[in-house]
């Protein structure tokens, strides 16, 4: 009983020190960045006929089925699913490490019955003793505790790691709905892009057909050559045989828009089937500067936490340079008989100070601190190269959007050029002023117009949501911020 008041005072000292943490503190990186993008000026400076709002910039492209279709994936998509089993894993983890910094208990219980054997050699010198009965119980019921006292703070940097990564995993979610809100809205796009393209060429099929006929007829009656009229079957097979490739891509962006879904390919096609118009892009809001990403990318907090959880990693490591304290004890009932448990004969009690130190172990501790110090500059060197390649993607987002936008209206203006030229030519042709080439060149330059004038619309729309992703946008950043719970 000495020994063990003696060992009171030693625990209660040793508990004062615990909080010496070993290791170094984090702090948030610093990175520099410009105050505003090279692309905000000509960005802000854009037409358009509505303005999007980043936590929602979906609603901005006025198109209803598009924001049904992305709150719907929202909800369904199997990836967004995944990242939030992610975050439940990663909560389990910050769990365990909360509850090795406190002391833990348990119960435990058995009743043995046995019978010696009389032909070992413990069983011939028990018979040899006189009153031995080799029938035998035992009954015990005890309650045990014990507790790692964290002197040196390596459970604490160990718990600080977990709260880093479950931070981290629940930023994952907010980026794999934004990740998934983008997909689906790019898609959905592409496939409206890719239904006016096809209506553009029936258009230009019906055309070639008409050109067709009126030059049999005058094959036939003698005035056009054979060559004309094999000219005409040409450019109709021409256009005819760029359907296929497009029906194509539209089939496989239906495809994907079901899965994004988290559907069958097929779930929700008839709701695409009748074409619309391509959706606009709307004006973007202001969006800050590249600092302003550090807080809203969801990539970039994953980042910054996977650094805060290498440095904690750093102490942990550390800690093993100290010894590792702990105490234990039991209280329980011991007896021959379970009519006696309880009893004070059958007390039994037991309490035990463990002490644990790799003192010659440290060239191990000392490739472990290496390797966390390593781990942690890797994670920095990450976090910067993200930050720089999260600005990369908003200027080439910016830039994409005003020059595909410019390149839509050009095409417009040539459009509509081209297709006056086109009907005065045939008119020129149908006078015999001009030759079928000019006729079946102005019609090739109108169907390469209007095809591209769709392409331009659809990417200039695609850029804008490629904008909104890079800008971080999607998910309430003030409400949906990494808790430590």
């Amino acid at each position: 009983m000495r020994a063990a008041s003696a060992t009171v005072p030693f625990i209660l000292a040793i508990s004062l020190l615990s909080a010496c943490t070993v290791g170094p503190d984090y702090r948030r990186a610093e990175l520099t960045a410009p105050d505003t993008f090279m692309g905000t000026q000509a960005v802000a400076q854009r037409a358009a006929a509505s303005h999007a709002d980043l936590a929602k910039w979906w609603e901005g492209f006025d198109d209803p089925l598009l924001t049904k279709l992305v709150l719907r994936a929202l909800d369904e998509n199997l990836d967004v699913a995944q990242a939030v089993t992610r975050v439940a894993q990663s909560r389990a983890s910050l769990q365990s490490a909360n509850a090795a910094l406190l002391p833990a208990g348990d119960v435990s219980a058995q009743s043995t019955r046995a019978r010696q054997s009389l032909e070992t050699p413990l069983g011939r010198v028990l018979n040899a003793t006189p009153g031995f009965d080799r029938d035998g119980e035992l009954h015990e019921a005890n309650l045990g505790a014990r507790w790692e006292i964290d002197v040196f703070g390596g459970l604490d940097r160990n718990q600080e790691a977990a709260r880093a990564q479950f931070q981290a995993s629940q930023a994952g979610v907010a980026g794999a709905r934004l990740m998934v809100a983008a997909q689906t809205a790019d898609t959905y796009v592409a496939v409206r892009g890719l239904q006016s393209r096809i209506a553009i060429a029936r258009q230009q099929v019906e055309t070639q057909r008409r050109l067709l006929a009126v030059v049999k007829l005058q094959f036939q009656a003698g005035v056009a050559a054979e060559l004309q009229m094999r000219q005409a079957e040409g450019a109709l097979s021409q256009v005819q045989a760029s359907i296929p490739g497009l029906e194509n891509g539209l089939e496989a962006g239906m495809n994907a828009l079901d899965v994004l879904l988290g559907a069958q390919p097929g779930t929700y096609r008839a709701e695409l089937q009748t074409p619309a118009a391509i959706p606009s892009a709307p004006a973007i809001a202001h969006a800050g500067g590249p600092a302003d990403l550090i807080r809203r990318r969801p990539d970039l907090i994953i980042a910054e936490r996977r650094v805060a959880a290498s440095n904690a990693r750093i102490g942990a490591a550390m800690s093993e340079y100290y010894p590792k304290f702990s105490i234990s004890g039991l209280l329980g009932f011991a007896g021959t008989s379970s009519g006696n448990l309880g009893n004070g004969s059958t007390l039994q009690a037991q309490g035990t100070f463990g002490l644990r130190w790799r003192l010659f172990d440290f060239g191990r501790v000392d490739a472990e601190i290496a390797a966390a110090r390593g781990q942690n500059a890797e994670a920095l060197v990450a976090y910067r190269q993200s930050a720089l390649r999260a600005s990369e993607d908003v200027e080439n987002a910016f830039t994409a959007l005003v020059k595909r936008e410019t390149e839509e209206r050009l095409l417009a203006d040539g459009e509509q050029a081209l297709a006056r030229a086109r009907d005065v030519s045939m008119k020129a042709y149908q006078g015999g002023v001009v030759s079928l080439i000019e006729v079946l060149d102005a019609d090739s330059r109108l169907l390469r117009t209007r095809d591209a004038r769709a392409q331009a619309q659809a990417e200039a729309s695609r850029a804008a949501v490629a904008s909104f992703r890079a800008l971080g946008g999607g998910w309430n950043v003030n409400g949906d911020t990494p808790s430590d719970s």
